[in-house]
């Protein structure tokens, strides 16, 4: 990890991490990891990005840990006029970018990828994403795409860590 950077992980980092490779029963390193890392200043998240996490089963081990052991201040609020501002700017973007179908921008709008991005912006973190650049898809906006193309610092799970 770079001494200096913040990082902002998005929710596909956990729910691949948990499905694929670091299991809460194979690998709990990687979940102390993360508080661990978070209480030292270097790994959040977003409110938005817990409220997708929390979005699956109760009885899920990833949504019982981010209620039970993810300390609150893992997620920044993304109310702030900044982030909102930065928000918009990247919302007019995508709806203004003919490259997308209207049920791609429609979708990007109600997740929290806008909102990483935003609050990555306006903070200088590094957002931390499994998703894969497309910039040619119209199906779907990606979030490397948009980290991209507002000079946000984006990594991997693997690079972070």
């Amino acid at each position: 990890m770079i001494a200096d950077r913040i990082y902002l992980v998005d929710s596909d980092v956990f729910i691949t991490a948990k499905n694929l490779y670091y299991s809460f029963d194979i690998c709990p390193g990687f979940w102390k990891s993360m508080i661990h890392h978070h209480n030292r200043g270097r790994v959040f998240s977003i409110d938005r990005v817990r409220s997708e996490l929390l979005a699956g089963l109760k009885e899920d081990n990833l949504v019982r840990w981010v209620r039970v052991d993810l300390p609150t201040s893992f997620f920044f609020p993304v109310d702030t006029d900044a982030v909102v501002s930065a928000y918009i700017e990247i919302m007019v973007w995508i709806q203004r970018d003919r490259r997308y179908f209207d049920h791609a921008k429609a979708k990007f709008a109600t997740g929290a990828d806008g909102w990483l991005v935003a609050y990555s912006l306006v903070h200088g973190t590094t957002v931390v994403t499994n998703e894969q650049s497309a910039p040619q898809s119209r199906k779907e906006v990606k979030l490397p795409d948009v980290c991209d193309r507002f000079r946000v610092r984006r990594a991997n799970t693997f690079a972070m860590l």
